[in-house]
């Protein structure tokens, strides 16, 4: 079973999305920012990290980069409300492998983190 890191500052998102994986996936922590998800990352070495941008301390574009750093094969997915165009870019520049805009479909996950642990 493929693990995941979830890494929101709203719990209420971190339970939506334990809620959609927890079936399909391991989930194997919660960040609630980019420094945690930094340091949980390099302790759990997840397969998927599910990663939203407007967080406290550390965004997410900066903890995706920190990450890549880490492992130039992470795996990471941005659910963000922010959907502008530039952010999509800074994010997939910065090394995401997809962005999901909130609010979301359930199956837009799923889908996503699907493709991604092929």
């Amino acid at each position: 079973m493929k693990s995941v890191l979830i890494v929101d500052d709203a719990a209420f998102m971190r339970l939506n999305l334990r809620k959609i994986l927890k079936d399909d996936y391991e989930i194997i922590g919660e960040a609630e920012n980019g420094i945690e998800a930094v340091e949980m990352y390099q302790e759990h070495e997840p397969d998927i990290v599910t990663m939203d941008i407007t967080m406290p301390e550390m965004d997410g574009l900066e903890a995706i980069k920190a990450i890549k750093d880490i492992d130039p094969d992470a795996n990471i997915i941005v659910v963000s409300a922010m959907g502008q165009q530039k952010m999509v870019i800074d994010a997939i520049e910065a090394g995401a492998a997809d962005f999901i805009v909130k609010p979301f479909k359930d199956e837009r996950v799923i889908n996503a983190i699907n493709k991604i642990s092929q």
